[in-house]
């Protein structure tokens, strides 16, 4: 079974991105993001190895600060 599915990111990716294929945003660099600029891109290669936005998503400590957050959210 195929399911078509739209998400509108136009909001989370800068205007270049927006008509891109979901596997040249994640190849993209995470300034590719609305709201990242290329020096924080770069602090996330220095910083963390993250060169794309596919690393950025799947990266252990932003997985672990996710999960902590929507725990949060089960806890009150």
């Amino acid at each position: 079974m195929t399911m078509a599915v739209g998400v509108d990111l136009s909001k989370a990716l800068d205007k270049a991105y927006e008509d891109k294929t979901l596997k040249e945003i994640l190849d993209a660099s995470p300034a590719a993001l609305a709201g990242v600029t290329d020096a924080t891109a770069k602090a996330l290669k220095d910083s963390l190895g993250i060169d794309t936005i596919r690393e950025l998503g799947s990266n252990k400590y932003f997985a672990v600060a996710g999960v902590l957050v929507a725990l949060e959210g089960k806890t009150r």
